[in-house]
């Protein structure tokens, strides 16, 4: 987070330095980033903890009910277990008694294991989502105010693209440090976890030596006195008792060692605890110093990749620095503790050897043992011992040679699995950019904005790739758990169904009550020793493997899934754009489709003749052509200067200062050996595929941004066409003096996806063109004239003239009508529309349709359904007006009907389709 926010800083002042921006806007938004950033952090914080809280609450009420039904289960078992010891002797039931509680902590510390794994996960995926918001959010902060300072003016659009570009760049070399980093500290992690297991090898095998020399040194005091008896010079009225005292005397030397060691040992983890507390905590203060001075990037460089450079190589040397502080300090306490162990070891050793030279040798003296022969037994034990001390010295080196080599061969994989992982995370970061490549290569008509919606788009989706420390394994954890889980039941039912199957038989084989009940206490003991052989059982190699396949089964989902959700999102800003236009052409033909009725009524009411029509056309046509004209000029302008602009592009970003050569060098370079020039040539390849792929990201880029302007002014210049045809059809409204409602059932007719807002807008913009025109088409003052009727006949024959091409045009368009269109419509159509009259007018069959009287008033709510015919697939269409208030209270009630709406709902199902 520190280095996204600092990275953001270095591109703001660069952009200034290299006038850009401006400083006064620089600092405005560097304070609101600033801000924004400190209320981020303190969101996600609450955020982190209320998610603790609840998660840590959840937790431990599953825990509760887990462990409380499985202390229930246990409860049970144990009293029929003691209702059939009842029966039993008491060996068996001893050893049943064992097996149980036995099997009772496997099955506890099994499920204390499941739900702690779970948890683990709920914590870990809670913890990882709010590092994803994170993220998301950082990126959200700084596309906002970019938008925002354009939006102002404050940035122009090419330098939002720039600092986008960089911005974007940067972010990929933010992401390929953070993933090395997340490597390198996982394999340093477990670099010191393989330390730390080579050296509690090494401890156990002290602790083993020690033990071999004491109870070495041990066993030579009773080997004495049994030496002594055999060769007949102790009586074995005294054996006895000498060894009794020798097994005490050894008792209390042990337990002196034990007691010494554990107090020692003590002192030892308290010295060495404030010791390594002390030299970390300085370590820390000193890495920290050192992360604060390259905080201010300025003061190192300006620019950003030598800062992520040094940013890589600061904390690479901090993981190692601490890393070798810590096997240092391991290696010193593994020591200290070797030393300890010796010296209390030597002084055990030393002690045993006194008892056994001042107690022993001197008690058999006294009984009459010769001296001389006393003398040569422990000159033998002397020479066994310096035997034994060279033999554990040799085993020592031998196993502590074989855990080297192990070490280093762990330290060798973790080595090739740091590779694999950054190989791994590079592929991922591959695929991030040949997605994006392949979206920009697709035929899109996007705007500079639309652009950066979709780049914030972009590294918001993908900022969920990486590769996290905990995450994978504690899913492979979880897993794991879950498929032995699963096994564990699935064995565990089948010792069930076995151990029901043999009772029943046994139930009816066995008669006699004592023999029954032993064959019982036999079977249940097997069944328990079988369970208890299941827990016990380790994990399976086929369940490891299948762990990495479903792993690598939710990576494959998780990585289609953004890409999808990334599709998604740009699909839907085409599917706008193309609503958009589909919006406009449908109002721009049915216009046209005014027009052509409206020049239909000029010419029948003659009005205006065919020669009057015509001219107004013509007068019409002069308009057009000029839009014509200026829509070409505009859109080979636009080309050009395009093209132009990204030749200037290509051709500063292909100098040689553009590949970081200068003049000099090519210069020498003519001089120099060939190697020195295919060193060279290697060193730039990477720089010359990245300016390769710039280009053509910039070239696709520059072709969508190009084919948006080129839509928006065809898009202009369709909205002018469209307000000279507005004009033109206000004008023939004008001459035929239409009324606004016919008007507006038509434009309902011939715009059926509108809503009544934009069919009023319409309508609005007509009437502004045409002063003079009827408001409505009620005429009850003119009732009795016959001109006013006539034209009234005109104007309705002309509304079923639209309905009738409507349906015509609609049926033509069934692919099942081609062949029986004709048929069908006169065996049907009558039918239909009969029967929809019925359900109109809320009537039943057999009562007659009731006649239309006056004209029907304004209305502004005629819509067109379809009714689809089941068996044929024929559609038709219905048009209804609003019933008459006073002969919609005579009516019955309308009854349900279940075959019209069925119909209804297939028609649209069809008509989605």
């Amino acid at each position: 987070m520190q280095i996204c926010k600092e990275v953001i800083a270095v591109m703001m002042k660069n952009m200034v330095l290299s006038h850009s921006l401006f400083p006064h806007v620089e600092k405005r938004m560097s304070s609101i980033f600033k801000k924004q950033f400190l209320a981020m952090e303190k969101e996600i914080q609450e955020e982190y903890e209320r998610k603790m809280v609840a998660l840590t609450a959840e937790c431990n009420l599953e825990t509760r009910k887990k462990m409380e039904a499985q202390c229930q289960k246990a409860r049970a078992a144990n009293e029929e277990a003691e209702e059939l010891m009842k029966k039993m002797n008491e060996k068996p039931a001893v050893e049943y008694r064992s097996l149980l509680d036995r099997l009772h902590r496997l099955e506890q510390d099994r499920l204390k294991r499941f739900l702690l794994v779970k948890q683990e996960e709920y914590f870990a995926k809670a913890y990882r989502q709010l590092a994803v918001t994170q993220r998301k959010e950082l990126h959200n902060i700084f596309f906002t105010q970019i938008t925002n300072a354009t939006f102002k003016g404050e940035l122009k659009l090419e330098a939002a693209k720039t600092l986008v570009e960089d911005y974007s760049k940067i972010q990929g070399d933010i992401e390929e440090l953070m993933d090395f980093l997340q490597a390198s500290k996982k394999y340093h992690l477990n670099r010191r976890f393989a330390f730390r297991e080579y050296l509690i090898s090494k401890i156990r095998l002290r602790d083993s030596q020690a033990s071999a020399l004491i109870n070495a040194a041990a066993t030579q005091i009773s080997s004495l006195i049994n030496k002594m008896e055999r060769a007949g010079h102790l009586p074995e009225s005294h054996l006895g008792m000498l060894l009794d005292r020798a097994e005490a005397e050894i008792n209390s030397v042990k337990q002196k060692f034990d007691h010494d060691l554990k107090q020692e040992k003590q002192k030892l983890r308290q010295k060495l605890i404030t010791k390594r507390r002390r030299e970390m905590l300085q370590k820390q203060k000193e890495h920290r110093k050192e992360q604060l001075s390259l905080g201010d990037p300025f003061k190192t460089t300006r620019e950003v990749t030598h800062y992520l450079s040094h940013w890589k190589n600061l904390l690479s040397d901090h993981t190692i620095e601490f890393e070798e502080l810590t096997e240092k300090l391991d290696n010193e306490a593994s020591e200290e503790l070797k030393e300890l162990l010796f010296s209390l070891t030597e002084k055990t050793v030393e002690e045993l050897k006194r008892v056994q030279y001042g107690v022993f040798v001197q008690e058999l003296v006294k009984l009459s043992v010769p001296k001389m022969f006393l003398l040569e037994a422990v000159e033998e034990h002397k020479k066994e011992m310096v035997v034994k001390h060279e033999q554990l010295e040799r085993e020592e080196r031998d196993k502590s040679t074989a855990a080297e080599e192990l070490l280093q061969l762990t330290r060798q994989k973790l080595s090739q699995e740091l590779e694999t992982s950054l190989l791994e995370q590079k592929k991922l970061r591959s695929w991030e950019q040949s997605v994006f490549m392949q979206l920009l290569s697709l035929p899109l008509s996007l705007s500079k904005e639309e652009l950066l919606r979709m780049r914030q788009e972009l590294h918001c989706c993908f900022s969920q790739v990486d590769s996290s420390l905990a995450w994978p394994k504690i899913r492979a954890r979880t897993l794991r758990q879950a498929f032995e889980v699963e096994w564990r039941d699935t064995e565990l039912l089948k010792v069930d169904q076995n151990l029901a199957m043999t009772n029943k038989q046994q139930h009816s084989k066995m008669k006699k009550t004592g023999s029954r009940n032993r064959n019982k206490i036999d079977i249940l003991r097997k069944s328990l020793q079988d369970k208890i052989f299941i827990y016990e059982d380790p994990v399976k190699d086929e369940y490891l493997n299948k762990v990495k396949y479903e792993l690598l089964l939710e990576k494959e989902c998780q990585l289609r899934d953004l890409e999808n959700k990334l599709g998604e999102y740009i699909a839907s800003l085409a599917f706008q754009k193309t609503v958009k236009k589909s919006k406009m052409l449908e109002l721009y033909t049915a216009i046209i489709s005014v027009q052509a009725l409206l020049f239909e009524q000029l010419s029948t009411s003659k009005t205006l003749s065919k020669l009057e029509c015509i001219q107004i056309l013509e007068a019409h046509n002069p308009e057009i052509e000029e839009l014509d004209r200026k829509l070409e000029y505009e859109m080979l302008h636009k080309e050009s200067a395009q093209q132009q602009q990204q030749h200037l592009m290509s051709r500063q970003r292909w100098t040689l200062d553009g590949l970081g050569l200068s003049s000099e060098a090519v210069e020498t370079n003519v001089d120099r050996q060939l190697t020195v020039l295919l060193r060279q040539a290697m060193n730039k390849c990477r720089q010359l595929i990245n300016l390769h792929q710039q280009s053509l990201r910039d070239e696709q880029w520059n072709c969508a941004v190009l084919e948006d302007l080129l839509e928006n002014i065809e898009m202009d210049a369709f909205v002018a066409l469209y307000s000279q045809e507005l004009r033109l059809a206000g004008y023939l409204a004008k001459l035929t003096r239409v009324p606004m409602g016919m008007l507006h059932r038509i434009l309902n007719l011939l715009l059926p996806s509108s809503s009544q807002s934009e069919v009023l807008s319409v309508l609005d913009s007509i009437s502004k063109y045409s002063d003079g025109v009827a408001e409505s088409d009620s005429n009850a003052d003119e009732s009795g004239s016959c001109k006013k009727r006539k034209s009234q006949e005109l104007w309705q024959a002309l509304e079923n003239k639209v309905r009738q091409d409507l349906i015509n045009r609609n049926l033509e368009q069934i692919p099942s009508l081609n062949k029986r269109k004709d048929s069908l419509i006169k065996k049907k159509q009558l039918a239909l529309l009969e029967k929809a009259s019925f359900i109109h007018l809320g009537c039943s069959p057999t009562h007659p349709p009731m006649e239309q009287s006056d004209p029907p008033v304004c209305l502004n709510t005629a819509t067109a359904e379809v009714i689809e015919q089941l068996d044929t697939g024929e559609k038709v269409f219905l048009f209804r007006e609003p019933r008459d208030p006073i002969l919609a209270l005579h009516n019955s009630p309308r009854k349900k009907k279940k075959n019209f709406l069925n119909s209804k709902k297939a028609a649209r199902a069809n008509m989605d389709s």
